[in-house]
């Protein structure tokens, strides 16, 4: 019913926001881009995107189509392949940060094997910083991480909200810094942590600091202090620091799927993997209604910071 190949051309228009930007990806010129969305429309009988000379929107139907195109997609390359004779072959390098490795990541893995066994998969679990720097440098095919705070490149796979947790027994003392467990830098929930505290002029100390967030786990546990972690995916033993202890909101956290500038095998892999996590992200993640835009970066006072 619905045309691969302006399905596509939409998710990459969605993606970008912009459809010289999805020409570019494609290869393609820009009013083959405006045609397919166009005959998507046409198919669909709904405006799937709100568009004037100055931004692109998606729309609430446009939204909607979101899930469809992927499962669509995803289907039509099963089929395909199957049908061809053809399998998935190459070497993926795949990058993501912890969150996601220790909820979603198994699952989702365990079905791209069965589907695509011929692919050698290299996983690397790292800094959601460090995981963009090596995107950058070519060292990673495809990257789930968190968003850096006023970015608004990588394709959406879940929105969530920051908290502050710790051990339930914690107490924190109003009169002192407040003793955070972070990851080192470039870790962005130690980044937004660190900013809104400056923000608020509340004074901080580092009281332990660990690449591993199972590390950053056990020191909550022990009660060392609070850490920044995304409110759906709070360890088991940590709940969230009480309003009455005064700390400054967080914000939101946006984790999405940044794609490589290889054009080989790799990519098709790094394809139908990203099309099985926003899947993925779709049932389990994705929030309810439009888009919202991306925050703003907290800017920094001058004045008060806390200990390095």
């Amino acid at each position: 019913m619905y045309d691969p190949a302006q399905l596509r051309t939409f998710l990459a228009v969605a993606q970008t926001l912009s459809f010289t930007q999805a020409a570019h990806r494609l290869g393609l010129r820009q009013s083959t881009v405006s045609q397919h969305v166009r005959r998507l429309e046409d198919a669909t009988g709904r405006q799937l995107f709100s568009r004037d000379t100055h931004s692109v929107e998606l729309t609430e139907d446009g939204e909607a189509m979101l899930g469809f195109a992927r499962t669509i997609l995803q289907a039509h390359e099963r089929a395909s392949a199957f049908f061809a004779g053809t399998r998935l072959r190459g070497r993926l390098r795949f990058g993501a940060s912890e969150d996601f490795v220790l909820t979603r990541l198994p699952e989702i893995l365990e079905s791209f094997r069965r589907d695509h066994p011929e692919v050698d998969l290299e996983l690397t679990v790292e800094l959601s910083g460090t995981l963009h720097e090596r995107l950058e440098a070519g060292r990673l095919d495809l990257v789930l991480a968190k968003r850096r705070a006023g970015d608004t490149h990588g394709e959406l796979v879940w929105q969530d909200t920051l908290t502050w947790i710790g051990a339930p027994r914690l107490r924190l003392d109003p009169d002192r810094p407040v003793p955070l467990i972070v990851f080192p830098p470039p870790g962005i929930t130690r980044a937004r942590a660190l900013e809104v505290l400056e923000l608020h002029g509340r004074a901080w100390r580092i009281a332990c600091t660990s690449t591993s967030l199972s590390g950053l786990i056990a020191a909550a546990q022990a009660g060392l202090g609070v850490m920044a972690h995304t409110r759906g995916l709070i360890p088991p033993g940590l709940v969230p620091v009480p309003a009455r202890a005064g700390l400054p909101e967080l914000g939101d956290v946006d984790f999405v799927l940044l794609h490589g500038h290889r054009h080989d095998a790799a990519q098709e892999a790094a394809d139908a993997l990203a099309s099985a996590i926003l899947a993925a992200g779709d049932r389990l993640h994705r929030p309810a209604g439009p888009r919202r835009p991306a925050s703003r970066p907290v800017s920094r006072p001058a004045g008060r910071r806390g200990s390095p």
